[in-house]
C-alpha cells in the first residue's frame, strides 16, 4: 500500500508556472506507475499524464502536451508535475495517483491509490 500527499498548488496568472509535488510513503515506490489527474468543478476527473516505474516515456494528453512535464525521483519517493504556460482552463484540483498493475493508466479507474489533491487556480 502507498499513501500520497500532493503539494505546491496555488493561484497563478495565465502564462505562469507551478510545480506540483507528490510525496509517497510506503514500500516499493518504484513498483508503481504514477499518474496525475485534475478535476474542475462540475466536471469529470481528467487525465493529465502518467510516468512509468523507471521514469521513462511519460504520456500526456494533447491538452497539456508541450506545457506539462512529469518526473519522478524513486530514491526520494517523489513525483512532480511541472506546469508551464498555464491557462485558465487548467484550473482545478490536481491529484496524483499510483497503481502497481500493468495496464494503460489513462483513466481514473485504473489507479489503486489517490492523494487528497491540491488546488490550482489560474487567473486570466
Amino acid at each position: 500500500q502507498v499513501q500520497l500527499v500532493e503539494s505546491g498548488g496555488g493561484l497563478v496568472q495565465a502564462g505562469g508556472s507551478l510545480r506540483l509535488s507528490c510525496a509517497a510513503s510506503g514500500r516499493s515506490f518504484s513498483t508503481y506507475e504514477m499518474g496525475w489527474f485534475r478535476q474542475a468543478p462540475g466536471k469529470e476527473r481528467e487525465f493529465v499524464g502518467v510516468i512509468s516505474r523507471s521514469g521513462s516515456g511519460p504520456v500526456y494528453p494533447d491538452s497539456v502536451k508541450g506545457r506539462f512535464t512529469i518526473s519522478r525521483d524513486n530514491a526520494k519517493n517523489m513525483v512532480y508535475l511541472q506546469m508551464n504556460s498555464l491557462k485558465p482552463e487548467d484550473t482545478g484540483v490536481y491529484y496524483c495517483a499510483a497503481d502497481s498493475v500493468y495496464r494503460r493508466h489513462l483513466t481514473p479507474d485504473e489507479y489503486q491509490y489517490w492523494g487528497q489533491g491540491t488546488q490550482v487556480t489560474v487567473s486570466s
